[in-house]
């Protein structure tokens, strides 16, 4: 893929994505309030964390399979 190709969208949510604040605030305060250990968070959050990315990453490519590959002929921007 050359610098100028159309990359796929990568399967974590951006850093500034709502719905990952509001995964990881919810990580973090499970902790705090002792419903979970830190490996459980940890893990909550990152499988939460993952499926949030799949569905930005749908939403910026629709018709790009479940790796982010960019659909026939499409181009996205």
């Amino acid at each position: 893929m050359t610098s100028d190709s159309p990359m796929p969208s990568p399967p974590f949510p951006s850093p500034d994505n709502a719905a990952l604040r509001v995964v990881v605030g919810n990580a973090i305060a499970s902790v705090r309030n002792g419903e979970a250990s830190v490996e459980d968070a940890i893990l909550h959050a990152a499988v939460h964390g993952w499926y949030e990315g799949h569905i930005q990453g749908e939403d910026e490519c629709p018709g790009c399979d479940f790796r982010g590959g960019l659909p026939k002929n499409g181009n996205r921007g």
